[in-house]
């Protein structure tokens, strides 16, 4: 039985933006795999053989099952709890951020327990009020960090921030993060401490500011097809499709969907899709949210409902069974996650990142 909604995921693209965002920089290439892969699932590790030599991602829960699973690049998890599962991570060679005191404290104890250097990436906030080490922090955490170094407890692999405005290219914000940064790092190497890794560029510094790369760049959405400062051209990785269930020919003036805000304006043809927001179709689609089908783009009508929505095809003579696009490539003229996120006044990672498990997911390349 075919599936009612398949979600195509093109690991060729995700090789081929890799290619070309390793060719933007003189750095080691992360590649960021958070979030199952930006909702790509294992694909997105065809990163690693197009350039990328390193894997990013958010909690330890999300490193642990690559390493299992026989990945053995190295793989930094920055964004855990206190109490995270340290010993695990140490156990398994995951590379822990550390943006506070506390948290180098418990790593350097799970580390003494498991009887193995943690590996620690520093983490500083240079501007953003997120995570990271405040400014009144960073001295003495680099000072316990070299303390923790002479009693073989942890090895300071790298220092990290994030920047806030990458996707404005020129904005005067990156220029004092990154001036904030050089001095972070200035200060933790007086302290004694020599990491490999200094790094601060994400996707978007990565194509338009080298001043940012450092030793290293963390691109995450610029794999998947994503530039979030606009300025370079990437290749889409995921296609959404929907067969088409039920299909009804209505006169003029027919209402459709919940609070009957799509009104036919002419005789048409409507086609039910299996899809709605519990699968990650956004309710808040704009009324110029389109899909596509027959070799043309066809109106969303009407609201967006938990397990259906509905479009109008018009006099395209669509039928039960038939396959439509909601976003793709854009190679033949369908709708991309750019439009949807568009449409959507969201922005394509959150696109790509909501796809719900009801929709069957295969690999095209």
């Amino acid at each position: 039985m075919q599936p009612h909604a398949t979600l195509r995921i093109h690991g060729d693209a995700i090789a081929e933006n890799t290619r070309r965002l390793a060719a933007a920089t003189d750095a080691t290439l992360m590649a960021v795999v958070k979030a199952d892969g930006f909702g790509h699932g294992h694909a997105a590790l065809r990163a690693l053989d197009a350039g990328a030599t390193r894997l990013g991602v958010a909690g330890i829960e999300e490193a642990l099952p690559l390493r299992w699973t026989g990945v053995s690049a190295p793989i930094l998890s920055w964004l855990n709890p206190v109490d995270a599962d340290a010993a695990s991570a140490i156990r398994n060679d995951i590379e822990l951020a550390v943006p506070s005191i506390a948290h180098l404290g418990a790593f350097a104890t799970a580390a003494a327990r498991v009887g193995r250097r943690a590996l620690v990436h520093l983490h500083v906030d240079t501007g953003m009020a997120r995570d990271g080490a405040e400014a009144a922090e960073w001295r003495p955490l680099c000072e316990l960090a070299r303390a923790y170094e002479l009693r073989g407890l942890i090895r300071v692999v790298g220092i990290m921030s994030h920047l806030a405005r990458a996707d404005e290219p020129g904005d005067p914000l990156t220029v004092r993060q990154r001036l904030v940064f050089d001095a972070a790092v200035r200060t933790a190497r007086r302290r004694g401490l020599a990491p490999r890794f200094s790094h601060l560029a994400a996707t978007a510094a990565t194509l338009t500011d080298p001043s940012t790369h450092f030793d290293l760049v963390r691109v995450g959405a610029g794999l998947y097809g994503i530039d979030p400062s606009h300025t370079t051209e990437l290749r889409p990785a995921m296609t959404l499709t929907a067969r088409v269930t039920k299909v009804r020919d209505v006169p003029a003036a027919t209402a459709v969907g919940y609070g009957s805000r799509y009104i036919t304006d002419r005789a048409t043809r409507l086609a039910l899709l299996p899809l709605g927001y519990a699968d990650g179709i956004p309710r808040s689609l704009s009324p110029d949210a389109s899909a596509f089908v027959r070799g043309r783009r066809v109106p969303l009508a009407g609201t967006v409902s938990m397990d259906q929505l509905v479009i109008d095809v018009g006099d395209a003579g669509v039928e039960p069974g038939e396959r439509v696009v909601l976003f793709g490539q854009g190679d033949a003229g369908e709708p991309t996650i750019h439009d949807w996120a568009r449409w959507a006044g969201t922005i394509e990672h959150d696109i790509v990142t909501r796809i719900g498990p009801r929709v069957h997911v295969e690999d095209a390349a």
